[in-house]
């Protein structure tokens, strides 16, 4: 364990924003963790997973910690389901790769996402109709300031629609260290009927698909729509897509006749909000180095040196106009720093 000074988190977090933590550190066991946390010398700590759901706007004035424990095993095993517990620095989309290589169900439609493991319960990661939730089993957790270590089951999230918890009133209060999935070894539950996933699966001339044709085809989904981070820095989804009830969407409906939405329950829907926002002229909008991908209006791109601040500038932008073209409030799936 080595505690750097003044190190820029630009190779750390997906946007590739160039800022400064003035204290920073690479954690790889849970000794190491502990050793931290007992130090009085940095009293203000601010844990890093993967930065793919982050914006930094401005240099951390506190001990930057990237946990990178590894490590997957079985816990347990019956006939229809196995437990598998994976430590929080495992990368997620090569953990769900590992997954089906032992023919594990459950998180072929969670493929390609970015980030680690560790962070996957605190924003309930989802894609195409599965939530993070649907398959969690527990968390172990350590308290910043307590030291002690507690296990979080389902019940103890409190998950929601990307929300948990640890964004609630236990943010900043807990290090991940490692996450239990409960994933089925046969007769696993096909869910093909969220996006484009058919359309996908039939253009590979899959007619009867495997959770590994689905994982296949969310990637290939991905990978049409996404831009790669390595490449162009984004976050993914920057927004998330806003539930409201369904008398607002019956009034865009009279404006907009084309405006998809998905039930939600008997007086609600979901509706895209990268429909909207291309709906309000900004897919593809470009100011200087950063703006909005040209094939995805949910993703906030930096093109190469662009601030944090003017990223979230053009964010405030995008969610005035929609509140004035739809009278819809959307808000960031991204954390903001």
């Amino acid at each position: 364990m080595n505690i750097e000074h003044n190190v820029s988190l630009k190779p750390y977090n997906t946007f590739g924003i160039e800022v400064i933590a003035k204290h920073f550190v690479i954690l790889s066991s849970l000794e190491d963790i502990h050793e931290v946390l007992a130090l009085k010398d940095y009293p203000k700590k601010y844990i890093l997973g993967g930065g793919s759901n982050i914006l930094l706007t401005q240099d951390v004035d506190a001990l930057v910690i990237l946990v990178r424990i590894k490590g997957i095993s079985i816990i347990s095993k019956t006939d229809d389901t196995v437990l598998v517990k994976a430590n929080a620095g495992e990368n997620w989309h090569e953990f769900v790769l590992w997954t089906l290589e032992q023919d594990f169900g459950g998180l072929e439609n969670l493929s390609l996402i970015p980030g680690n493991v560790g962070t996957s319960p605190i924003q309930n990661i989802g894609a195409y109709g599965i939530e993070l939730k649907d398959v969690f089993e527990s968390c172990e957790a350590i308290h910043l300031d307590t030291k002690t270590t507690t296990t979080f089951y389902k019940e103890d999230c409190e998950f929601g629609y990307r929300n948990s918890i640890f964004k609630q009133h236990a943010k900043g209060q807990y290090i991940i260290t490692a996450v239990t999935f409960k994933l089925t070894t046969k007769n696993h539950k096909l869910n093909t009927n969220y996006g484009a996933i058919l359309a996908e699966l039939k253009a590979m001339n899959v007619r009867e698909p495997s959770i590994q044709d689905i994982s296949k085809a969310v990637i290939s989904i991905r990978q049409s729509k996404l831009p790669d981070p390595k490449k162009i820095g984004n976050s993914g989804s920057f927004f998330k897509n806003p539930i409201v009830p369904k008398s607002v969407y019956l009034d865009i409906l009279n404006q907009f006749p084309e405006a998809p939405s998905y039930p939600v329950s008997e007086t609600e829907v979901k509706i895209p909000a990268g429909w909207l926002i291309e709906t309000a002229g900004f897919k593809g909008k470009c100011l200087g180095n950063y703006g909005v991908h040209k094939n995805q209006a949910l993703v906030l791109v930096n093109y190469g040196g662009a601030s944090g601040a003017e990223i979230l500038k053009l964010s405030e932008i995008i969610k005035l106009t929609i509140a004035r073209i739809f009278n819809i409030t959307i808000e960031s799936e991204v954390n903001i720093l």
